[in-house]
C-alpha cells in the first residue's frame, strides 16, 4: 500500500489550496480515509475523515472550511481547504483505515 499527497504550497490568507491523496496496493471504495495535519512542535490532530459510505466527519477548527471528497475510479481521496488561515499552516497527511499514512505535503498560509 502506498498513499502519496500532493497540492500543497504557500499560499496568503483567504486563499484556497485542493490536496490529494493518491493510493494504489489498494482500492479506496471500502475503506475509511482521513486526513491529519502536524503544525511544528505540535502533535498530529485529527482533521477530516471519510467513510465508504460518504459519510463525512470534521474537526472542529477546519469544519464549514474544508470538504473530504473521495474518487474511487481514480483511487484519489481529495481536501478542498478554503478561507485558509494562517493556523491552518502544518503538514497534512493522508491516512488509510486507520493503518498507513503517506509522507505528507506542507501548507503554508501567510497573513
Amino acid at each position: 500500500v502506498q498513499l502519496v499527497e500532493s497540492g500543497g504550497g504557500l499560499v496568503q490568507a483567504g486563499d484556497s489550496l485542493r490536496l490529494s491523496c493518491a493510493a494504489s496496493g489498494v482500492a479506496l471504495n471500502n475503506v475509511t480515509m482521513a486526513w491529519f495535519r502536524q503544525a511544528a512542535g505540535k502533535e498530529r490532530e485529527f482533521t477530516a475523515a471519510i467513510w465508504a459510505s460518504g459519510f463525512q466527519f470534521y474537526g472542529d477548527s477546519v469544519k464549514d472550511r474544508f470538504t473530504i471528497s473521495r474518487d474511487n475510479a481514480n483511487n484519489i481521496v481529495y481536501l478542498q481547504m478554503n478561507s485558509l488561515k494562517p493556523d491552518d499552516t502544518a503538514v497534512y497527511y493522508c491516512r488509510l483505515a486507520g493503518q498507513y499514512w503517506g509522507q505528507g505535503t506542507q501548507v503554508t498560509v501567510s497573513s
